[in-house]
């Protein structure tokens, strides 16, 4: 019989929210379904990740590596064991899952969402990727959806712009009436907190693009899934808390450099060679600005001697990208 549904959560030093996002994911799969075979890929934590998922969850399928993989490499591993992509695995089985889902450790999913996501994919015209109406912790909106970068989000991004524009569409937002309409819409690409893919449109479009280590990698990977014919869609009946940042944040200089290297590389790619030239201008424009504001805020003794070192090295790192 072919599996429904494979779930692959990759995890780094985020022990209680991992735990917690299996608990409510399999809670959600073993009372609404569908068929799920759920996959944890920890990234060599230090908290003892591996362990508690192995006494608390001995049903989860748990892939322990010994180094941090980043999401696209963390979920390419898991994706080659269920029989994806070239080479595959030995363990590889002959029927491929029908979807999977990856999903953040830092994710509480209520009641249905699962089975809402999975029924959307296979009803939807061409649905090739849905995501679900994300929220944070105490309720409120949350955007899972976003249209795909361009020169007037990274202007709004690196410098001052009326408060406005942060949430509209010259920002690559979609309107919240879309999602309090409650029926499911098309977009440029999802979150990949919430990223439910169909089979075939993994074989079409190939593994995640490992040189991505963290951020941007579900935009080049829904730009080639987009590419290969299929669409993607925001579904607002099925709803998951975010709660955003969990892993990242543990590490911020380095995660300012990573996604802003993930970025440029994602431009480099997308971008026409116009469009690539006024882009990385505008970076080290933001960037300069943004190292004035470090010293600025050191000087009034809002950062501390150790922060304002480590941010002055990453900045200095971005603009030598």
């Amino acid at each position: 019989m072919s599996l429904e549904l494979a779930v692959v959560i990759v995890s780094w030093n985020t022990r209680d929210l991992t735990l917690n996002a299996l608990h409510t994911l399999l809670t959600d799969v073993e009372t609404h379904g569908p068929q799920a075979e759920v996959w944890v890929v920890d990234c060599a934590s230090t908290d003892g990740t591996p362990q508690a998922i192995r006494e608390r969850y001995p049903q989860v399928s748990l892939i322990a590596s010994d180094r941090n993989l980043g999401f696209a490499a963390g979920n390419n591993l898991a994706l080659r064991q269920l029989g994806f992509g070239e080479p595959a695995a030995a363990e590889t089985r002959s029927v491929l899952p029908r979807a999977v889902y990856l999903l953040n450790p830092d994710t509480v999913t209520l009641p249905g969402a699962t089975r809402t996501l999975y029924d959307a994919l296979f009803s939807l015209p061409r649905a090739g990727v849905v995501g679900a109406q994300l929220t944070y912790e105490d309720g409120s909106f949350q955007h899972g959806a976003f249209r795909f970068p361009g020169l007037l989000q990274l202007g709004i991004e690196l410098f001052p712009a009326p408060a406005r524009l942060y949430d509209s569409w010259l920002n690559g937002r979609y309107s919240r009436r879309q999602y309090e309409r409650g029926v499911p819409f098309r977009v440029d690409h999802t979150l990949g907190a919430t990223m439910m893919v169909r089979g075939e449109a993994i074989q079409q479009a190939g593994l995640l693009d490992e040189s991505y280590f963290m951020y941007c990698e579900e935009i080049d990977w829904s730009f080639r899934i987009r590419r290969a014919g299929w669409e993607i869609y925001t579904v607002p009946a099925a709803r998951v808390i975010h709660l955003g940042g969990q892993s990242t944040g543990q590490v911020r200089p380095q995660s300012l450099i990573n996604l802003w290297r993930s970025r440029l590389r994602l431009f480099d790619r997308y971008f026409t060679p116009q469009k690539r030239y006024v882009a990385r201008r505008m970076v080290r424009l933001g960037m300069r600005l943004r190292l004035r504001g470090i010293e600025r805020a050191f000087r009034q003794g809002k950062l501390s001697p150790a922060d304002h070192e480590a941010l002055i090295a990453a900045y200095q790192t971005i603009l030598s990208l």
